[in-house]
Formats: structure tokens, sequence, C-alpha cells
């Protein structure tokens, strides 16, 4: 049997590759800090094991607990092959350097980077201890490559993403890991971080404009035809090391 961990999982991007797993039959574990109902139906229906851990990760000290009970039932003699996909992430604060809010800085820095590095950091260590073959996907973006008006922080955690996962693949290469590590960038999707960038002011975010642009023209794939596309790639595990893949080389 297979199983895969979902971060984010409760609405956007992470519904999506939570419900094309369960629709392929793999064993989905959840982490976010509400269940989603829909994604737990389905799993009843489909006959795989689903479960939902509630995790604060903004919190350390939860990630470590959360994923601790998680490595439990993942490294198992049955399982077959685990897939770890980190997308939790969140784009606040919009704003540009000098008046940015703290608390939303120092929540998306946890978030978007502490938390998935601890979670690699985490079940790496515990594969290594296994022969089941585990493959990472670290949701990036875009703005991981280039600098954005009022996005300062958010580009950051990104760009260092996908630094940490190509250092991390190129470890893996060197140890002769038959573990994988990559970074997937999804594109522009319609979900609720584009409600929140487009409710920010143009003051905060010059291409405020674009983005209100891309919602009223019809150019914003669903997080469902994304999703497809990651979890197509990573089952058929023919990945390399600290690649990045994007979205429009896939569809």
């Amino acid at each position: 049997m297979k199983y895969a961990i979902v971060t984010g999982a409760s609405k956007g991007l992470g519904k999506g590759i939570a419900k094309r797993l369960i629709e392929e039959k793999v064993n989905v574990i959840a982490v976010s800090r509400s269940e989603n109902e829909e994604l737990k139906a389905l799993a009843v229906r489909v006959g795989i094991d689903y479960r939902f851990y509630r995790c604060n990760l903004a919190s350390s000290t939860e990630i470590s607990s959360v994923f601790q009970e998680i490595s439990k039932i993942v490294f198992h003699t049955q399982t077959d092959a685990i897939y770890l996909i980190n997308n939790a992430g969140v784009i606040e604060p919009i704003e540009s350097v000098g008046n940015l809010n703290e608390e939303a800085f120092l929540a998306n820095v946890q978030i978007n980077l502490m938390a998935p590095v601890l979670i690699c950091n985490h079940i790496l260590s515990q594969a290594k201890k296994s022969t089941i073959p585990l493959i990472i996907a670290n949701i990036t973006s875009g703005a991981g490559e280039r600098p954005i008006h009022g996005w300062s922080i958010y580009c950051s955690t990104k760009s260092a993403i996908n630094m940490f996962t190509q250092t991390a693949g190129l470890e893996l290469e060197n140890q002769q890991s038959h573990h994988k590590i990559i970074a997937f960038s999804p594109g522009i999707m319609d979900t609720e971080m584009q409600q929140t960038i487009r409710s920010s002011t143009e003051d905060a975010f010059h291409e405020l404009d674009k983005f209100k642009d891309y919602k009223e023209k019809g150019m914003l794939r669903s997080p469902e035809l994304v999703a497809n596309a990651l979890v197509k790639l990573v089952l058929d595990g023919q990945v390399e090391n600290g690649k990045i893949y994007y979205v429009n080389d896939l569809l």
C-alpha cells in the first residue's frame, strides 16, 4: 500500500491533490488546521485509509508532535511507497518593506519555510532507517525567482524553498539514496490566495490590476487541473532530485 502526507489539504491546491490521490487509491494523511469533510467522505467511498491531523504549522512543537505520530503510521512494513506534499502556504503580508506587519511576517516565514524544512528533516531522518521509497514535493512559486513589489517575504520564502530543495536533492544524490525531493511551481490558480491578492491595495502591490485581469479574463487554472499534473508526476516516480518542475511543462 501507498501513503501520501499532504499539508494544507483542506482547501485549494491541497484539497485537489488529496482528492486525486484518494481517487488513485493512495492512503492519505491530511494535515491542516481544519478537516475537509468532502475528502473524508470520498475516502470512505473509495475504501482507502484517510486520516486527519490538526496542526498549526507555525508551531515547531506541534509539527514535531504530529509528525512523530504520522511516521508511526506511514513507516510500516506493508507500505510500498511514501509521498510527502508540502503544500501549505500563505501570501501575507502584502506590503512594502518598512510597512510590514511583524506578526504576519513571522507567520509567513514559519509556515512557508520553517514548516516544510522541519517536516522534510523529520521524514527524511525516518526514511533513512527504512527501505521504503520516498518522494517529497515542495510547492513553490514563480515568485521565488523574481522580485515582486509588495511580496518581499513571500518571494524570499519561496526562493529559500527552491534552494533548500536543490541542496537536499544534491545531498540525496551524493548519498546514493533512493529517496527523491523536488519542487513544484503550480502557476496561477483560482484559489483563496488569489482572492487575498486581489483584495490588496495598489500602493502595497503594484501588479494588482494584472492579477484582477487574470480572474476577469478566465486565465486562472483550476486547482484540480494543477493537482492532477503534480499527482501524475509523483506517482510516476521518474523525477530528478532537486529539480524544480513547472506546471506549464506538464500540461
